[in-house]
C-alpha cells in the first residue's frame, strides 16, 4: 500500500494543513482595547462638534438686527417662545444657518473622500477643478444665459458633475492614479478659471456683479426650500458616502493590497468619486463654491480623533462647524459690515495652505 510523502513545511516550522495556533489572549486584548479606545474617541470628538454646531447655530439665530436672547432662541426651536421669536428664529434665520451647516457637512466629507482615496492632502475639490467648473457653468449661465435664482444652483450642479466626468475620463489609463487624476484636476480647474475670467470680461456691470458675489460663496437670501433641497439630497448622499468609505481605509493601504484582499478597487474608486463630486456639487449650488472648508475639515478631524485614517463624521461636523462660524463672524464681527462666508473661510483657509506646504517641504514630501 502507498504511504502519503511527508508533508510540506511553511516557513516558521509550521506543518501545511495543520490548525493555525490560537491568539495570544493578551494581545488579543490589547487590541480590543486600542480599538475601542479609538471608537470612544471617536463618538466622544463626533458629540463635542456636534455640540459647537448646535451652540453656534444658536447663536448665529440670536444675533441680527433684532437680537434674541439665547434661552429664547432654544424654546423657539422647539415650539415655544413668543410669536415674534418664532417668526424671527425659524421663519428668518434658521434657513440660512441650516443651510451653511448642511452645505459645511457635504464639503467636509467630499473632502475627507478626496484627501483620502487619492492619498494627498491637497486633493480637495476646490483644488482639483470641481467647484472651478461648477463657477464656470453658474458664470455662464449668468452671463450668456441672464439666469438667476435656482437656475444658476442648476446651472452649477450640471457643472461640477460634468467637470468631475472629464477629469475622470482624462485620468484614465488602465486605471485611474492618484497623482495622474490630482495633476488633470489642476489643469481642468485652471482653464474653467480662465473661462470664468474671460467670460467676467465680456459681462456687463451687473451680471459681473451678481457673478463675482456667486463665486465668493455665500449664504445670503436662503430659503427653506433650498435647506430643503439640500437635506434631501444629503439624506441620500451621506449613507451612500458611509456605506462606500467602508473601503477606503483598505484603499488608503495601495491598490495591490486592496485586491489581493477582493476590494474591486476601481470601481470603488469610481463609487467614491461620484459620491464626493456630487457631495461637492449640491454644496455648491446651494452656497456657491466657498472654498478651504473641503481642504481643511479633513486634516483637523484626523488630528482630533488621532486617527491616521479616514474619519468621514468628524469631517462633516468640521466642515459644519466652519462654515456656520464664519458665517457668524463675517456677519457680525465687524459693525455694520458684512462678508460673505467665503471671503472669512479664504481668510482661515490661504495661511493654512501655506503651513501645510511648508510643513510637507519641510519633512520632504512636498518635492
Amino acid at each position: 500500500m502507498r504511504t502519503t510523502t511527508a508533508m510540506a513545511h511553511q516557513p516558521g516550522g509550521r506543518t501545511a494543513g495543520a490548525p493555525r495556533p490560537p491568539l495570544d489572549p493578551a494581545v488579543l486584548a490589547v487590541v480590543t482595547r486600542t480599538r475601542r479606545a479609538r471608537e470612544a474617541r471617536l463618538v466622544t470628538v463626533a458629540l463635542v462638534l456636534a455640540g459647537l454646531c448646535f451652540l453656534v447655530m444658536c447663536v448665529a439665530l440670536a444675533l441680527g438686527d433684532v437680537r434674541v436672547p439665547l434661552p429664547d432662541v432654544v424654546s423657539s426651536l422647539f415650539g415655544g417662545g413668543s410669536r415674534r421669536d418664532r417668526y424671527i428664529v425659524t421663519s428668518i434665520r434658521l434657513p440660512r444657518a441650516l443651510t451653511g451647516i448642511l452645505a459645511g457637512m457635504a464639503f467636509g466629507m467630499a473632502g475627507a473622500i478626496f484627501q483620502a482615496l487619492l492619498r494627498n492632502p491637497l486633493a480637495s475639490p476646490d483644488m482639483i477643478g470641481i467647484s472651478a467648473g461648477a463657477s464656470a457653468a453658474a458664470v455662464a449661465a449668468i452671463v450668456l444665459l441672464d439666469l438667476g435664482g435656482y437656475a444658476v444652483s442648476a446651472a452649477a450642479l450640471i457643472g461640477a458633475f460634468g467637470t468631475g466626468a472629464a477629469i475622470y475620463l482624462l485620468a484614465w489609463r488602465r486605471g485611474v492614479a492618484g497623482y495622474r487624476l490630482v495633476l488633470i484636476g489642476v489643469a481642468v480647474g485652471a482653464m474653467m478659471t480662465s473661462l470664468v475670467s474671460y467670460l467676467m470680461t465680456v459681462s456687463d456691470v451687473y451680471d459681473a456683479q451678481q457673478a463675482l458675489g456667486w463665486m465668493t460663496g455665500s449664504l445670503n437670501a436662503k430659503t427653506w426650500t433650498t435647506a430643503r433641497t439640500l437635506a434631501a439630497a444629503l439624506v441620500v448622499l451621506v449613507p451612500a458616502a458611509l456605506l462606500a468609505g467602508r473601503r477606503l481605509r483598505v484603499l488608503e493601504s495601495g491598490d495591490e493590497l486592496a485586491a489581493g484582499l477582493g476590494v474591486p478597487v476601481e470601481r470603488a474608486r469610481l463609487e467614491l468619486l461620484a459620491v464626493a463630486v456630487a457631495l461637492t456639487a449640491v454644496a455648491t449650488a446651494a452656497a456657491g463654491p466657498v472654498p478651504f472648508v473641503a481642504f481643511v475639515a479633513g486634516p483637523v478631524a484626523r488630528r482630533l480623533t488621532a486617527d491616521g485614517g479616514v474619519a468621514l463624521v468628524p469631517a462633516a461636523l468640521v466642515g459644519a462647524l466652519v462654515m456656520s462660524a464664519a458665517d457668524v463672524i463675517g456677519q457680525h464681527a465687524v459693525p455694520d459690515t458684512s462678508y460673505p462666508v467665503g471671503v472669512v473661510t479664504a481668510i482661515v483657509g490661504a495661511p493654512y495652505l501655506l503651513w501645510l506646504l511648508a510643513a510637507s517641504n519641510r519633512s520632504g514630501r512636498g518635492g
